[in-house]
């Protein structure tokens, strides 16, 4: 597999000159100090780290794999290692919060952080990310006792978090769970159940691994008005904060995975456990959607992780890689990086990876607005826009980086299909970001049957004044209104097939049959938004553009001319309508 190279100069590009970055980090963390140079010192450092230490990890970690000896999981050799030197480095508190030892830094960094690790190595990354959404869900909803008890830990790192949700037959529907959870008298709970495909339930790091699950109360009523959420360690806690006894947690198994090898996905058996309430009984689904908005963010940084990975794999082979005949005929053997074909699947992974990066730490500058600005009425949009493009990011960006991962092996030909250069990995690892957190079918289904009614329905259309505000800002510059004008006419259709979801919002068919279309078409306005900037903020320099400017200009208009047209079939069978997809009875499929 070829070095990882972080993406520091798109980072800076970003920061310096599209997302205004300087300014907006100091007004909202007026005594840190965060500007431009501050965010690249860290970020250059963290490059490092995972390009030196987990990338070098990544495919062993694949081979070796996690094992189960004792009843106790044995991580692959070196990640014990690779994780108490990201705890050392300060990595795993780096957007804590500072009341429990964490930097307090902005998010943008964070979501920056996580893209870096989960291109070099995503089943490593799920073990801090995990524990970041856990204490969220403690901090956001847990009493005083409880935040005590875990917080400070687990924002170090020393400690991790996991979510235990899912069970055998309570997957997407988690109304069917049936773990359960009897008080103790003592204000504990003895929590009794088993929990499947349960990311970093184990592992050999040490210290403690805090379980955050869902379950039944004895008199809890039916389905999801009575699920409950419960702290579940490991190892129970003395008074003093240091670990005691063994809590009845145990790995069952580990589950036989197509990707992601190295990350240990637990069978969870809980054997009258001690746990202790998370917020109101009853109310735990909603204790656990913190948590699981957090982590569906992250899994989009996944996506765009593993796609940009693929992408500097395969950039890299086609430029060195000698086959056939250059297309003027006066090389032989020519890099095959000169045939059309190829340069029109590395674009497409490119033109994904670049913009979804600046919709990724854009939707990053939202959630710093939401939890620091200082007026309610802000906080209260931006934490808005940020629920309105969570299932975009989760969605659309591990959509297409299953996409992008499969025309990087497909540039490989058939050395894209065998083990050694290690493009085959990142297709199966990029697999489960499409199932996990949420299929993307759920995914979308929030979006265009909830997400556009939020606020009676006037969220979406903030949205969009915002992109159709900087698209008359981009027409501006010389240059870049031939590139705004097709995401104008994208973003005027999109508004009116919004306005018919909106409509109709109570027909669960009707959207359903357009949910998955309608979020792609949403995803590709977005993305578009995003090129117009970058590409806007290049043609602005002037005489003085550079080769990187001129780059992020031809891109845009080839995300314009090639992959922004999808919008138009997109349409047309979100107009069809679901009369052909429920014309069929089920005992014909």
């Amino acid at each position: 597999m070829s070095a990882y190279a972080a993406p520091l100069e798109d980072l800076r590009f970003l920061f310096e000159e599209v997302l205004d970055f300087d300014n907006g980090m100091a007004a909202l963390f007026p005594d840190l100090g965060i500007d431009t140079a501050l965010a690249m010192s860290a970020l250059e450092e963290a490059g490092h780290f995972c390009a030196d230490v987990l990338h070098p990890l990544n495919r062993s970690g694949d081979e070796e794999g996690c094992r189960l000896e004792a009843g106790q999981v044995v991580t692959a050799t070196g990640f014990r290692e690779a994780y108490a030197g990201f705890v050392a480095a300060g990595w795993a508190g780096l957007s804590g919060d500072p009341a429990y030892g964490g930097q307090g830094l902005p998010r943008t960094l964070q979501l920056a952080l996580d893209e870096m690790v989960s291109a070099t190595n995503m089943s490593f990354g799920l073990f801090p990310g995990l524990t970041r959404g856990a204490t969220e869900a403690l901090a956001h909803h847990a009493d005083d006792t409880i935040k005590a008890t875990y917080l400070s830990k687990m924002i170090s790192g020393e400690w991790t978090g996991v979510m235990a949700l899912t069970e055998a037959s309570a997957g997407t529907d988690l109304g069917l769970l049936s773990t359960r959870a009897v008080p103790n008298g003592d204000g504990s709970y003895a929590v009794t159940g088993t929990k499947i495909f349960i990311s970093s339930g184990d592992h050999d790091f040490g210290g403690n691994i805090v379980h955050l699950v869902l379950a039944r109360l004895p008199d809890a009523p039916k389905g999801v008005k009575g699920i409950s959420l419960f702290v579940v360690p490991k190892f129970l806690v003395n008074p003093d904060g240091s670990l005691g006894a063994r809590n009845p947690v145990h790995v069952g198994s580990l589950e036989h995975k197509m990707g992601i090898h190295a990350q240990p996905t637990c069978v969870m058996n809980y054997e009258g456990a001690t746990g202790w309430l998370v917020g109101e009984a009853n109310r735990g689904l909603a204790a656990m959607f913190t948590m699981m908005n957090a982590e569906r963010l992250f899994v989009g940084i996944q996506g765009l992780g593993v796609a940009h990975a693929a992408y500097q794999t395969a950039a890299s082979y086609a430029k060195e890689r000698l086959q056939g005949r250059s297309p003027d005929g006066t090389t032989a053997p020519a890099p095959i990086i000169v045939h059309a074909d190829v340069r029109r699947m590395l674009l497409t992974i490119r033109a994904f990876v670049e913009p979804a990066r600046a919709l990724a730490l854009w939707t990053a500058t939202q959630m710093d607005r939401a939890g620091h600005h200082p007026d309610a009425d802000t906080r209260r949009q931006a934490d808005g826009l940020v629920a309105l493009l969570t299932p975009v990011i989760k969605a659309a960006f591990t959509d297409f980086a299953l996409e992008s991962t499969v025309l990087a092996q497909q540039v490989f030909g058939g050395h894209g299909y065998i083990r050694e250069t290690g493009v085959e990995q990142l297709v199966r690892d990029a697999r489960i970001t499409q199932i996990y957190e949420g299929t993307n079918g759920v995914q979308a289904a929030d979006l265009a049957g909830r997400k556009l009614l939020m606020e009676g329905g006037r969220l979406p259309e903030a949205f969009f004044a915002q992109i159709a505000a900087d698209l008359a800002a981009a027409r501006l510059v010389p240059g870049a209104a031939e590139i705004a004008g097709p995401v104008a006419d994208a973003l005027d259709r999109l508004r009116t097939l919004t306005a018919d979801l909106q409509r109709h919002g109570e027909d669960v068919v009707r959207t359903g049959a357009a949910a998955t279309d309608y979020l792609r078409f949403f995803a590709l306005v977005a993305l578009g938004w995003m090129w117009v900037r970058m590409a806007a903020a290049s043609l602005s320099k002037g005489t003085e553009t550079t080769p990187f400017h001129r780059a992020k200009v031809d891109l845009a208009r080839f995300f314009m001319a090639k992959l922004l047209p999808q919008t138009l079939g997109l349409e047309q069978s979100i107009k069809a309508g679901p009369a052909t997809l429920m014309a069929l009875v089920g005992d014909l499929f």
